[in-house]
């Protein structure tokens, strides 16, 4: 039977540069002989991806607010009984784009929904399954506007105002001071060469210590 893999996600606000920050990890992985399956929530599978259009796409009406926390864990309920389940218990690593955390950040803080649904939410889902490691990178939520409406026309989340993204990023930064042992809290501000050298640094403690 193989050894379970670990799971490791990488969370952030708009703009942080999780997409080319992800594929450092995946890189940097690969290169020291770990199976590696490359994910991202909400998606992941095709109900979830179906899902991820329906909850980013601009429209009229939103979804309430509760319709939104639902179907990011139905969302998640797939993701993780088509994929995550099945390949950490076949030995591969997971590296996911975006996991619980955002929820706890988005919903949680962002939409100021009660932490004690999404609990309940994140139990019934999930079980006991949380991530091994957690990249948080952080990033002042203006700074991470302005690159991410660089990047084209924003999507239903982008939209929200600085005050929604400021209570997103202490939502995180909240988590990440709760549980040290799992968070690790990158200064997504600095260039990305030394943005790669700080999730080095703390690759190399993790697997060290596995």
């Amino acid at each position: 039977m193989s050894e379970r893999g670990n799971f490791i996600t990488i969370e952030g606000g708009e703009g942080v540069g999780k997409t080319t920050n992800r594929e450092f990890v995946a890189d940097w992985l690969r290169a020291r002989g770990y199976k590696l399956r490359i994910t991202r929530e909400p998606g992941g599978t095709q109900i979830g991806e179906q899902l991820r259009e329906l909850l980013l796409r601009d429209q009229s009406p939103a979804p309430a607010e509760m319709t939104e926390l639902l179907l990011i864990f139905a969302a998640r309920a797939q993701h993780i009984a088509e994929v995550i389940a099945p390949a950490l218990a076949a030995g591969e690593w997971v590296l996911c784009d975006r996991f619980t955390d955002a929820t706890f950040a988005y919903q949680g803080a962002g939409r100021e929904l009660s932490t004690r649904s999404i609990e309940h939410l994140e139990q019934l889902v999930q079980g006991n399954l949380r991530p091994d490691l957690t990249l948080l990178l952080d990033l002042d939520p203006r700074v991470g506007m302005q690159r991410a409406l660089e990047r084209g026309e924003p999507d239903r989340f982008e939209q929200e105002d600085v005050a929604f993204f400021d209570r997103v990023r202490q939502g995180y930064l909240t988590r990440a001071a709760k549980a040290p042992e799992r968070y690790r809290v990158i200064d997504a501000s600095l260039a990305l060469p030394d943005v790669a050298r700080q999730l080095q640094r703390e690759l190399e403690v993790f697997v060290d210590e596995r």
